[in-house]
């Protein structure tokens, strides 16, 4: 079955409009949001979603959206937590 380019714009279309109604409008924390998008109403993940928001939120017309940035888990070893534990005083 092959993707329809028209349905799968008007679905971004529609997330984002909900997910600034819900954000903007009702005023709801942001990891909600990402929730109430991928289990109640979209039925797609929560990383799809951002990567919607990230991709499309720019040009649908009269929404100003600004999706969060990407967040990047420092990579610590444990030679450098021991480091960080020794230098406590």
């Amino acid at each position: 079955m092959a993707k329809n380019i028209e349905l799968i714009s008007r679905r971004n279309e529609a997330l984002l409009r909900r997910y600034y109604h819900l954000t903007e409008k009702e005023r709801l924390r942001f990891d909600d949001v990402l929730k109430i998008l991928s289990k109640q109403e979209f039925f797609i993940s929560e990383e799809r979603i951002m990567a919607i928001i990230r991709d499309y939120g720019d040009k649908i017309p009269g929404l100003l959206i600004t999706p969060l940035p990407k967040i990047r888990k420092p990579r610590i070893s444990v030679k450098q937590l021991e480091l960080l534990k020794n230098e406590r005083v």
